[in-house]
Protein backbone atom coordinates (compact mmCIF):
# COMPACT_ATOMS: atom_id res chain seq x y z
CA UNK A 1 0.00 0.00 0.00
CA UNK A 2 1.42 3.46 -0.82
CA UNK A 3 0.98 5.04 2.52
CA UNK A 4 3.03 2.32 4.47
CA UNK A 5 6.33 3.76 5.54
CA UNK A 6 9.26 1.58 5.96
CA UNK A 7 11.82 -0.44 3.99
CA UNK A 8 10.35 -3.33 1.34
CA UNK A 9 11.23 -6.47 2.85
CA UNK A 10 11.35 -9.53 0.03
CA UNK A 11 10.12 -13.02 0.87
CA UNK A 12 11.63 -16.00 0.21
CA UNK A 13 11.71 -16.54 -3.53
CA UNK A 14 13.67 -20.19 -4.06
CA UNK A 15 17.31 -20.69 -4.97
CA UNK A 16 18.98 -20.06 -8.31
CA UNK A 17 21.51 -22.62 -9.63
CA UNK A 18 24.64 -20.42 -7.96
CA UNK A 19 23.06 -21.67 -4.62
CA UNK A 20 23.32 -25.35 -4.78
CA UNK A 21 26.69 -27.00 -3.01
CA UNK A 22 27.00 -30.68 -3.59
CA UNK A 23 26.47 -31.96 -0.02
CA UNK A 24 24.15 -29.41 0.92
CA UNK A 25 21.17 -30.85 2.96
CA UNK A 26 17.73 -29.01 2.97
CA UNK A 27 15.53 -29.95 5.06
CA UNK A 28 12.09 -28.71 3.67
CA UNK A 29 10.33 -26.46 6.19
CA UNK A 30 6.69 -27.78 5.58
CA UNK A 31 4.99 -31.21 6.19
CA UNK A 32 1.56 -32.39 5.02
CA UNK A 33 -0.68 -34.80 6.76
CA UNK A 34 -2.77 -36.65 4.26
CA UNK A 35 -6.75 -36.93 4.00
CA UNK A 36 -8.66 -39.50 2.34
CA UNK A 37 -9.96 -37.09 0.11
CA UNK A 38 -6.70 -36.49 -1.26
CA UNK A 39 -5.75 -40.45 -1.65
CA UNK A 40 -9.42 -40.66 -3.22
CA UNK A 41 -9.54 -37.88 -5.38
CA UNK A 42 -5.85 -38.41 -6.83
CA UNK A 43 -6.51 -41.92 -7.55
CA UNK A 44 -9.76 -41.33 -9.25
CA UNK A 45 -7.88 -37.98 -11.27
CA UNK A 46 -5.41 -40.55 -12.57
CA UNK A 47 -8.10 -43.50 -13.14
CA UNK A 48 -5.85 -45.87 -11.09
CA UNK A 49 -8.75 -48.99 -10.89
CA UNK A 50 -6.96 -50.48 -7.67
CA UNK A 51 -9.55 -50.49 -5.14
CA UNK A 52 -6.34 -50.41 -2.76
CA UNK A 53 -6.50 -47.19 -2.95
CA UNK A 54 -10.42 -46.17 -2.34
CA UNK A 55 -12.27 -49.02 -1.02
CA UNK A 56 -12.22 -49.54 2.93
CA UNK A 57 -14.32 -52.82 3.01
CA UNK A 58 -11.77 -54.45 0.20
CA UNK A 59 -8.60 -52.85 1.52
CA UNK A 60 -9.79 -54.40 5.62
CA UNK A 61 -9.45 -57.99 3.40
CA UNK A 62 -5.67 -57.40 2.67
CA UNK A 63 -2.20 -57.25 4.61
CA UNK A 64 -2.58 -53.96 6.12
CA UNK A 65 -6.00 -53.52 6.84
CA UNK A 66 -6.88 -50.47 5.53
CA UNK A 67 -6.48 -48.41 2.32
CA UNK A 68 -3.16 -47.51 0.92
CA UNK A 69 -2.77 -43.92 -0.32
CA UNK A 70 -1.37 -43.81 -3.71
CA UNK A 71 1.95 -44.30 -4.48
CA UNK A 72 1.91 -41.97 -7.37
CA UNK A 73 0.22 -39.50 -4.62
CA UNK A 74 3.10 -39.90 -2.38
CA UNK A 75 5.79 -38.98 -5.13
CA UNK A 76 4.11 -35.72 -5.38
CA UNK A 77 3.52 -34.80 -2.61
CA UNK A 78 6.95 -35.07 -1.77
CA UNK A 79 8.27 -33.08 -4.80
CA UNK A 80 6.12 -30.58 -3.92
CA UNK A 81 7.45 -30.29 -0.17
CA UNK A 82 10.56 -29.91 -1.55
CA UNK A 83 9.42 -27.06 -4.16
CA UNK A 84 10.91 -24.24 -2.39
CA UNK A 85 13.80 -25.16 -1.44
CA UNK A 86 15.15 -26.99 -4.94
CA UNK A 87 13.26 -25.79 -7.80
CA UNK A 88 10.72 -22.66 -6.88
CA UNK A 89 13.10 -21.58 -10.10
CA UNK A 90 13.37 -24.60 -12.20
CA UNK A 91 13.12 -23.97 -15.89
CA UNK A 92 12.07 -27.54 -16.38
CA UNK A 93 12.39 -31.12 -14.89
CA UNK A 94 14.08 -33.72 -16.31
CA UNK A 95 13.31 -36.68 -14.43
CA UNK A 96 12.58 -38.67 -11.00
CA UNK A 97 15.07 -41.66 -10.93
CA UNK A 98 15.22 -44.97 -8.52
CA UNK A 99 12.04 -43.87 -6.92
CA UNK A 100 11.74 -46.71 -3.38
CA UNK A 101 9.09 -46.75 -1.48
CA UNK A 102 10.05 -48.80 1.61
CA UNK A 103 7.38 -48.45 4.04
CA UNK A 104 3.52 -48.08 3.13
CA UNK A 105 1.58 -44.63 3.55
CA UNK A 106 -1.65 -44.85 5.02
CA UNK A 107 -4.40 -41.84 5.63
CA UNK A 108 -3.58 -39.19 8.28
CA UNK A 109 -0.27 -39.88 7.98
CA UNK A 110 1.73 -36.84 8.13
CA UNK A 111 4.69 -37.02 5.49
CA UNK A 112 7.95 -34.76 5.62
CA UNK A 113 10.87 -34.31 3.30
CA UNK A 114 14.61 -33.42 2.62
CA UNK A 115 17.13 -33.35 0.01
CA UNK A 116 20.62 -33.69 -0.11
CA UNK A 117 22.13 -32.26 -3.42
CA UNK A 118 24.69 -34.63 -5.69
CA UNK A 119 25.49 -32.90 -8.27
CA UNK A 120 25.66 -29.31 -9.84
CA UNK A 121 26.63 -28.09 -13.48
CA UNK A 122 26.24 -25.30 -15.44
CA UNK A 123 24.27 -26.60 -18.65
CA UNK A 124 26.43 -27.24 -21.73
CA UNK A 125 23.29 -26.51 -24.43
CA UNK A 126 21.80 -23.37 -22.42
CA UNK A 127 23.52 -21.11 -20.77
CA UNK A 128 20.68 -19.29 -18.66
CA UNK A 129 20.19 -22.94 -16.60
CA UNK A 130 22.25 -24.89 -14.33
CA UNK A 131 21.77 -28.92 -13.75
CA UNK A 132 21.05 -29.78 -10.52
CA UNK A 133 20.55 -33.66 -8.83
CA UNK A 134 18.93 -34.48 -5.91
CA UNK A 135 18.26 -37.36 -3.23
CA UNK A 136 15.10 -36.71 -2.02
CA UNK A 137 13.38 -38.38 0.93
CA UNK A 138 10.22 -38.02 2.87
CA UNK A 139 8.99 -39.71 5.75
CA UNK A 140 6.64 -39.84 8.52
CA UNK A 141 6.68 -38.17 11.86
CA UNK A 142 8.17 -41.11 13.46
CA UNK A 143 11.02 -40.96 10.98
CA UNK A 144 9.90 -43.91 8.97
CA UNK A 145 11.33 -43.22 5.33
CA UNK A 146 8.36 -44.36 2.95
CA UNK A 147 9.84 -43.17 -0.33
CA UNK A 148 13.32 -42.06 -1.52
CA UNK A 149 14.35 -40.98 -5.15
CA UNK A 150 16.76 -39.11 -7.31
CA UNK A 151 15.32 -35.73 -9.13
CA UNK A 152 17.59 -33.73 -12.14
CA UNK A 153 16.54 -30.08 -12.94
CA UNK A 154 17.59 -27.46 -14.60
CA UNK A 155 17.57 -24.54 -12.62
CA UNK A 156 17.89 -20.61 -13.77
CA UNK A 157 21.11 -19.00 -13.20
CA UNK A 158 20.96 -15.66 -11.09
CA UNK A 159 20.58 -12.42 -13.62
CA UNK A 160 18.26 -15.07 -16.27
CA UNK A 161 15.48 -15.34 -13.94
CA UNK A 162 12.25 -14.52 -15.71
CA UNK A 163 10.01 -11.10 -14.06
CA UNK A 164 7.01 -12.68 -12.19
CA UNK A 165 3.82 -10.46 -12.68
CA UNK A 166 3.66 -8.45 -9.42
CA UNK A 167 0.37 -6.19 -9.53
CA UNK A 168 1.35 -2.61 -8.49
CA UNK A 169 0.91 -1.48 -4.90
CA UNK A 170 -3.03 -0.70 -4.53
CA UNK A 171 -3.66 3.37 -4.59
CA UNK A 172 -4.64 5.17 -1.66
CA UNK A 173 -8.78 4.64 -1.68
CA UNK A 174 -9.94 7.67 -3.67
CA UNK A 175 -12.22 10.05 -2.33
CA UNK A 176 -15.66 9.59 -2.62
CA UNK A 177 -17.81 13.10 -4.37
CA UNK A 178 -20.04 13.54 -2.25
CA UNK A 179 -23.70 12.11 -2.35
CA UNK A 180 -26.49 14.63 -3.01
CA UNK A 181 -29.44 14.21 -0.76
CA UNK A 182 -32.00 13.20 -2.50
CA UNK A 183 -34.70 15.79 -3.93
CA UNK A 184 -37.30 16.61 -1.58
CA UNK A 185 -40.73 15.73 -2.60
CA UNK A 186 -43.04 18.39 -3.37
CA UNK A 187 -46.78 18.19 -2.91
CA UNK A 188 -48.60 17.77 -5.98
CA UNK A 189 -50.44 21.38 -6.99
CA UNK A 190 -54.13 21.51 -5.65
Amino acid sequence: MTDWQGPTVAGWSGRVFEDFSVGDIHNHPLGRTITSVDNSWFTMLTLNTNPIHFDAEYAAQLEHGRPLVNSCFTLALVTGLSVSDISQHAFANLGWDDVRLPAPVFEGDTIYAQSQVLETRPSQSRPNVGLVRVRTRGFKADGTVVIEFLRSILVYRRGHLPDPPRPAAAPPAAAQPPVAPPPTPTEPPS
